[in-house]
């Protein structure tokens, strides 16, 4: 019965066109997929960091008063404080570089603004 009804459907018609927007969404572009794995490299560290903070207060509280494990979970939050640091300073210094670089312009280094590739062609609209 499941062959019958398999052999019944039919197209319309033999020409089948597709045009850019017929699924329902565009494709995304280079520059977006690059801008998107920019901002998500940034998150990631500063979750990392965040993280690391959290182990370290962790093996601070369950240190017993030990002195070498109150140390080594001191080092742990310290080098987590600075990793959050550099992850905000390095934040500042590219949204800067941006902006002196490319002021006005939808195009920068995928931080606050999009990553531009140049094009040989451009598109027809």
């Amino acid at each position: 019965m499941l062959s019958r009804l398999i052999g019944q459907v039919r197209a319309a018609s033999d020409d089948i066109i597709i045009s850019k927007g017929a699924f329902g969404f565009k494709p995304p572009e280079l520059t977006d997929v690059i801008t998107f794995f920019v901002r998500f490299l940034f998150i990631i560290a500063g979750l990392a960091a965040l993280l690391y903070l959290l182990l370290g207060a962790i093996s601070w509280i369950t240190s017993g008063g030990n002195k070498e494990s109150v140390d080594n979970a001191r080092n742990k939050i310290m080098n987590a404080i600075i990793g959050l640091i550099l992850v905000f300073v390095v934040m500042a210094v590219v949204v800067l570089l941006e902006n002196v670089l490319f002021p006005g312009d939808d195009c920068g280094l995928g931080v606050s603004k999009p990553i531009c590739v140049p094009r040989l062609i451009k598109p027809s609209t």
